[in-house]
């Protein structure tokens, strides 16, 4: 599992669960770019479209924490 960890929330990405729907790319490329290295930036979005984003994904490979602030 890979963890992408920004300044709001953590993304982590199973890539073993993936079956590639697309759906995180499609809905928001600002942080979800295949184009990118990483592919997957958690500070380009609120964590309000990153949650949204996650939850359309359909095999459960992309999960995510929010970081508490202090």
């Amino acid at each position: 599992m890979s963890e992408y960890r920004g300044k709001e929330i953590i993304i982590r990405y199973d890539e073993h669960t993936c079956t590639h729907s697309g759906n995180c790319v499609k809905n928001l490329p600002a942080v979800f770019d295949v184009n990118r290295k990483p592919w997957v930036n958690p500070n380009d979005a609120t964590v309000e479209a990153i949650k949204k984003t996650i939850a359309l994904c359909p095999s459960g490979a992309l999960s995510y924490e929010e970081i508490q602030r202090q």
